[in-house]
């Protein structure tokens, strides 16, 4: 369509109150801008105050529909406040039925969730799925351990070099480069050797 990003946020956000039904209809649609406005409005919803059903109605949705959530931006937008922020108080397994998914996309979602976890200081999960995603083929899944590890470094750097340190010869090297850019150049060399 053509339309930019900048211009699709808006507009979602003025349709958060759309149903779910209507939200799966937009999903359909094989436009990316649309299919980016129907994630972006399931993100708007679960930033309100929401009762317990009408999350699980979000997470049940994004699962349900992931065939259509198939690019990296669509999974960025929604991944941590549909997925990660309803694990909060749960059973988190599903994150790691998601991170043994042959779809690289529910691979990606297995990893950025665990940004809602780590926000809060709870970092165990993010480097459970890292490990387990550490030798994933798919650069867009390399990225997120990249990015969300990294974040990750900023509450506890130890555990990132001792992941990074652990799983050295399976990650990528652009992998390592980019969970370790904020770590001081002693710990850089010594995770990059």
């Amino acid at each position: 369509m053509g339309v930019p990003i900048g211009k699709v946020f808006p507009v979602a956000k003025r349709y958060r109150d759309l149903s779910l039904e209507e939200v799966e209809t937009l999903l359909e649609d094989p436009r990316y801008e649309v299919r980016m406005a129907a994630v972006a409005i399931l993100d708007f919803k679960a930033q309100r105050k929401l009762a317990e059903t009408d999350r699980m109605a979000l997470f049940d949705l994004y699962l349900r529909r992931h065939d259509r959530i198939n690019n990296w931006d669509l999974i960025d937008r929604a991944a941590i406040r549909v997925v990660g922020e309803h694990l909060v108080d749960k059973d988190r397994s599903v994150l790691d039925d998601l991170a043994a998914s042959d779809d690289p996309h529910r691979r990606r979602t297995a990893i950025v969730a665990c940004h809602a976890f780590t926000k809060r200081g709870e970092l165990g999960d993010i480097f459970r799925i890292a490990t387990r995603l550490a030798d994933d083929p798919d650069e867009y899944v390399q990225k997120a351990i990249a990015s969300w590890t990294r974040e990750a470094g900023k509450r506890d750097q130890g555990a990132l070099v001792a992941f990074l340190m652990e799983n050295k010869g399976r990650l990528k090297r652009s992998t390592i480069t980019g969970a370790s850019k904020l770590l001081p150049e002693d710990l850089r060399a010594e995770v990059r050797g």
